[in-house]
């Protein structure tokens, strides 16, 4: 009777966890519970969950990543590095409904890093979450000079990105993009385990002047994040425009 009842238990699973999943109580791109979680809550083994959990992997419902764990299955947002743009603007465009949430709105003295991007001592520092389809999508922390910011409130970047805020025209932008792991508070904020992989954005944007007039980090959970290079021409090298070693010390 073990071998029958086991695999009637599994289907169990999986057609609760399905409709939980259907109804929306574990949205596109959420992370389930872990499955030592799963195997308490329906009192069954872990050998049994995983086996419901693999069930709808293969029908499409699902997926898991190594050091993340098993979430509803998404198409990854795509964001192109061949022009700049807004998160917000990148979110619409492929259909997704954008949403940031102010976490911090503060002037305050530069830090070595910010003092050395930016080249000045007081910066207006902004804080928040961005979303997609109601789900997080990124942390984000931008600093802007005060000089440029001194006429900035709350409800302004709540509002507007600061490409629309900036009475300045902009040249471009330099970023580097890493892998990294989530720190406690990125973690909570972007509904991840602590640890689990996410890109790490350093955004340096430039007037047309040259000088750098924004600095920005971004902080996305790895599986829901894509970024795309268009390489439209090959020569001696195939390998990406500025692609750079770095060496753990």
């Amino acid at each position: 009777m073990t071998g029958p009842v086991r695999t009637i238990r599994y289907r169990e699973i999986a057609d609760a966890l399905r409709r939980r999943a259907e109804s929306g109580e574990f949205g596109a791109g959420r992370l389930l519970p872990s499955e030592a979680e799963l195997s308490s809550a329906y009192a069954a083994s872990r050998v049994t969950v995983r086996r419901a959990l693999e069930l709808l992997r293969d029908e499409g419902l699902l997926d898991a990543r190594q050091g993340l764990g098993w979430f509803v299955a998404v198409d990854p947002l795509r964001q192109s590095l061949g022009v700049l743009d807004t998160i917000e603007g990148q979110l619409s465009e492929s259909g997704r409904a954008p949403e940031r949430r102010v976490l911090e709105f503060a002037f305050v003295a530069a830090d070595a890093h910010v003092r050395a991007v930016l080249g000045v001592d007081q910066v207006l520092r902004v804080r928040r979450l961005n979303l997609a389809d109601g789900e997080p999508f990124a942390r984000v922390t931008v600093w802007c000079p005060a000089e440029l910011a001194g006429e900035m409130s709350r409800a302004d970047v709540e509002r507007s990105s600061f490409y629309e805020l900036l009475d300045t025209s902009l040249g471009g932008a330099t970023q580097t993009i890493g892998a990294a792991a989530a720190s406690a508070s990125d973690a909570r904020l972007l509904e991840i385990p602590v640890g689990s992989p996410v890109l790490r954005c350093e955004r340096v944007t430039l007037d047309t002047s040259g000088k750098p007039v924004l600095l920005s980090v971004y902080v996305f959970p790895a599986h829901r994040t894509e970024f795309v290079v268009e390489l439209p021409h090959a020569g001696e090298s195939i390998a990406p425009g500025g692609l750079r070693l770095v060496q753990s010390s």
